[in-house]
């Protein structure tokens, strides 16, 4: 007895095309891709940002010599307040002045004093009591003047000079407030600065960044583009292959029987003959005798 067995050949073409797709397959993954070209990368700072960094680490402490410099300015100023602050404003000159002054003094009590004794004199009363009177009372007045004078000269000089050391001491704290100032507006100036050019150097960098994403990006592209396009072979093939049973070519292979086949053949022919199958009407039995009726 003969086998039959009907296969579904695809047509020559889409057979040729499954070989040259399996070709190109093997060949294009074969060949490693440099994922040098698709690493991600990292934009570099900025110069702007380098400039803001290097800013912020050269401005550390540059307002110190300024708070330094405002602390001399106050301890000056302590020495002009208190006490003795007036005394290093007082004029060298200042006791030579008052002896002048007291020596002018003298010398017009003096002749007043003198002309007391001539009017005495004149008078005819030279040597009487009237006379000390008159000069005891004018030494004393002119002793209160002297002392006066020389008090009121000494509190001059002791106002005038106060007046200096309390100007003194106004300068020396303004000028430590200016440098306190100075060094808040440093530091104040540098962190703008630092701040400006950290904004405008990160604007850069982004900008850059989108540089190497892009290029990252078109990178890929070109290095898969050989791969999207087999794969788009791929997928045509593929439905090719799935679609062509319907079309394909149909063939029936008809084995030659084998020696068994045959025996089994001819023992199915003579178990007929000979009775075997029952389902024909055989007149005769296993043994060739007649079966009754």
């Amino acid at each position: 007895m003969a086998l039959s067995t009907t296969q579904n050949l695809p047509q020559q073409y889409v057979t040729d095309l499954g070989v040259d797709y399996g070709k190109q397959l093997a060949g294009l993954t074969s060949i490693p891709l440099d994922t040098d070209r698709l690493a991600p990368q990292v934009a570099a700072q900025d110069a702007a940002q380098t400039q803001a960094y290097n800013l912020a680490g050269s401005g550390v402490g540059a307002y110190e010599p300024y708070l330094t410099q405002a602390g001399a300015y106050d301890q000056a100023a302590a020495g002009y307040s208190g006490p003795q602050g007036y005394e290093s404003f007082q004029s060298p000159y200042q006791q030579d002045i008052i002896n002048a002054s007291l020596n002018k003094f003298d010398q017009q009590a003096a002749t007043g004093f003198n002309n007391i004794g001539l009017n005495a004199a004149m008078s005819g009363n030279l040597g009487g009591g009237r006379e000390g009177v008159m000069k005891g009372q004018y030494q004393a007045d002119s002793d209160m003047n002297r002392a006066l004078l020389e008090a009121g000269l000494s509190q001059q000089g002791f106002t005038q000079a106060n007046q200096f050391a309390n100007q003194a001491f106004n300068q020396q704290n303004q000028l430590g407030v200016n440098q306190q100032n100075l060094a808040n507006q440093i530091q104040n100036l540098q962190t703008g600065d630092i701040d400006q050019l950290g904004r405008v150097g990160g604007v850069q960098q982004l900008q850059s960044q989108a540089v190497l994403d892009a290029q990252r990006e078109g990178n890929r592209l070109e290095a898969f583009e050989p791969y999207e396009r087999l794969n788009t072979y791929g997928s045509g093939v593929a439905s090719l292959f799935s679609g062509n049973a319907p079309f394909g070519n149909q063939s029936t292979v008809t084995p030659n029987p084998t020696p068994l086949q045959t025996a089994l053949g001819t023992a199915s022919v003579l178990s007929g003959i000979f009775g075997g199958n029952k389902q024909q009407n055989n007149p005769y039995g296993y043994d060739g005798r007649i079966k009754p009726s």
